[in-house]
């Protein structure tokens, strides 16, 4: 018997045959991410920005794809719906869709901050609502927000508070699916040996710690959404990934 007040845990995700929806496959750690998925027997359609990366993306892994721009959200809904109807629906989504504004916070202009929460929070959040009509309860969704969603950083002020939004967004969304057991993961890395800060909307990156390997990232993803974990962060007094 459950005691009183507490309800089951998820009870994680057999990836093998499940189909997914990835979207900022185009970014390194997007891609990375949609070819372990691919490996791990999964069904793919893969959504992003860049034309030429998205073709070669899904011709590389026998996927379906969309192209979005993440700053225009009326489009998100039917672009979603079209790679969901494709794959015949979805058993996950993965977000994986963001960029950077470097600066202090009083020094980034309204229309760089709106840019900022525009794709950081508001496309995360429109994707995720579009794929849950399509999701079963017991489904997985991905969002792969920061470590400043737990830790804003001085010359990131807009960028972390934008994370955070997102991952305040996956955190209510857990609890209000957790009674059918599905997984919402929060996978908030650490600087990856990316190209992510070189692609910024403004300003120069401040001094960055040593990069971690994404590759190590997203095999530790892969991993907690076996287990139907709800987090994977990175721990500062033992800098390194840990799941809960």
């Amino acid at each position: 018997m459950i005691p009183l007040g507490r309800l089951p845990g998820p009870k994680g995700m057999e990836l093998d045959g499940a189909r997914f929806l990835v979207a900022g496959a185009t970014g390194e750690f997007g891609a990375a991410l949609a070819r372990e998925l691919s490996e791990q027997g999964c069904e793919l359609a893969v959504l992003g920005r860049d034309r030429e990366r998205l073709e070669g993306l899904a011709g590389e892994l026998s996927a379906t794809s969309g192209r979005f721009d993440a700053r225009d959200r009326a489009g998100i809904e039917g672009a979603v719906d079209a790679l969901a109807a494709g794959l015949g629906g979805l058993d996950g989504v993965v977000v994986a869709v963001g960029a950077a504004a470097f600066g202090a916070g009083g020094d980034l202009s309204l229309e760089t901050v709106e840019d900022v929460f525009a794709i950081n929070t508001l496309a995360p959040i429109a994707l995720v609502s579009a794929a849950l009509p399509h999701l079963p309860d017991d489904g997985a969704i991905v969002g792969v927000t920061a470590i400043v969603a737990d830790h804003p950083t001085a010359g990131l002020a807009a960028y972390s508070a934008s994370k955070a939004a997102f991952s305040a967004y996956l955190a209510v969304l857990r609890r209000e699916r957790r009674r059918a057991g599905g997984t919402v993961l929060d996978v908030r890395p650490p600087h990856m040996d990316t190209a992510f800060a070189e692609h910024a909307l403004t300003g120069e990156p401040p001094p960055l710690p040593e990069p971690v390997d994404h590759l190590e990232v997203v095999a530790r993803t892969i991993a907690a959404l076996r287990e139907g974990r709800r987090e994977l962060a990175w721990d500062l007094e033992s800098r390194a990934l840990v799941t809960r």
